[in-house]
């Protein structure tokens, strides 16, 4: 019997999800697991694998298609089944192998019709996406005469985005002889450029910038290594993982920078739930991890480990890696070598910490002796809306204390 595909709903927010990639072709074999395609939310990037083992029978969407969330995207069956489903039409939840698989029944190939939102766009003269169609709407942009780029000539908010910004570009070219590519944004890319923007244009952003000797954090890695090396520890606790550590230890000691700023209030939280900025193939993300003032050192590293792996294989759950997940956020740049940064705030969060390269430094060792000292290179930037500079200044202090005392004990 063959087996809807379904374009899955990630989170309850999202409403269509676009198509970047497909791993399969139609009529090839494929296997339970087996990536099948990837997507894209407004939020964030993910890959879809095979419910089941067959042939790729169809596929109802190609790459740069938004559909919408429990519609079709392609079916798995036997070579040469027959099936029925179509394209525009999608299927109920209970019709979705997950939900039938749940309930103990068999998933099954019916169709069913669609919802009233894809219905009206289908029978209408002009073929646009659900979220395409809002989003001219908003803008008020007359899509009647716009050529869609997606699946049939439909057209997607990428299309709607490029007539917004045509008048403007159209006066634009390049020199005579010279060479260039225009590659169009991903939605992620998108997505990043508007809350950047968004986070510099609505808030007071002010960076200091500090060091810290790491000589105890560079000892209680080296020891880590040799625990792991030796088998006595599983887990590879990582300098990240330790600054990190600190961060906690000094946000509990400064709750007024772990908080959320709005217009009206600041939400300040008890607990801390830690962002860490992880570059990705797809653009960068931020997961949360969830209660991490509560978690011990080797709970705290697996957490990151974990969330940072999720995004980087395009599984993590689209409500940890919402602004609002995390209280306060750590963004390392020390692996690229960079000295000195700043750190754009991920709004409503007040606050975000740049950690830097380590760089040797001369420094007095005592008793008239001068050396070389491994110092690591600290950047605070906070919303000046929430905070003031002098306990901006207290707070990254403590941080340069705890990672200079810090202790595997």
């Amino acid at each position: 019997m063959a087996t809807l595909v379904i374009m899955p709903k990630q989170g309850q927010s999202v409403e269509t999800c676009i198509i970047t990639k497909w791993f399969r072709r139609k009529g090839e074999k494929v296997s339970a697991g087996d990536i099948l395609f990837s997507y894209e939310t407004d939020k964030a990037a993910f890959d879809f694998e095979s419910p089941a083992d067959g042939v790729l029978l169809d596929i109802y969407h190609g790459e740069g298609a938004e559909v919408p969330v429990l519609q079709n995207v392609a079916v798995i069956g036997a070579e040469g089944e027959k099936y029925e489903a179509a394209p525009e039409k999608t299927v109920t939840a209970a019709a979705s192998p997950a939900v039938a698989a749940a309930k103990n029944e068999p998933a099954t190939a019916s169709v069913h019709a669609s919802t009233q939102i894809v219905t009206n766009v289908t029978n209408s003269k002009v073929r646009i996406s659900p979220r395409a169609k809002k989003f001219a709407e908003s803008k008020g942009v007359d899509y009647n005469g716009i050529h869609g780029s997606g699946p049939n000539g439909r057209i997607i908010c990428a299309d709607i985005e490029n007539a917004l910004s045509g008048a403007a570009t159209s006066s634009v070219s390049a020199a005579p002889g010279q060479a260039f590519t225009d590659q169009p944004l991903t939605n992620i890319r998108r997505i990043i450029a508007k809350a950047m923007h968004a986070s510099l244009q609505n808030s007071a952003q002010l960076t200091h910038h500090m060091s810290a000797d790491v000589r105890n954090l560079l000892a209680a890695r080296a020891k880590v290594k040799a625990d792991v090396t030796s088998g006595k520890k599983m887990q590879d606790i990582t300098l990240n993982d330790m600054i990190c550590w600190c961060v906690i230890r000094a946000l509990e000691k400064f709750p007024v920078i772990n908080v959320h700023f709005f217009e009206d209030r600041i939400r300040t939280f008890s607990d801390v739930s830690l962002g860490l900025a992880v570059d990705t193939p797809r653009g960068l993300m931020v997961p949360a991890v969830k209660d991490a003032g509560k978690m011990d050192l080797v709970q705290l590293s697996r957490s990151l480990k974990s969330v940072a792996d999720a995004c980087r294989k395009g599984s993590i759950d689209p409500e940890l890696i919402k602004p609002a997940a995390a209280s306060f956020t750590v963004s390392n740049l020390g692996n690229y070598g960079v000295e000195m940064f700043t750190p754009v705030i991920n709004l409503p969060q007040a606050g975000i910490l740049g950690v830097c390269t380590i760089i040797n430094r001369p420094a007095d060792l005592g008793n008239n002796t001068f050396g070389f000292v491994p110092y690591i290179g600290l950047s605070l930037t906070y919303d000046h809306r929430a905070v003031d500079g002098g306990p901006a200044t207290l707070f990254l202090k403590e941080i340069k204390d705890q990672i200079e005392r810090f202790s595997l004990l």
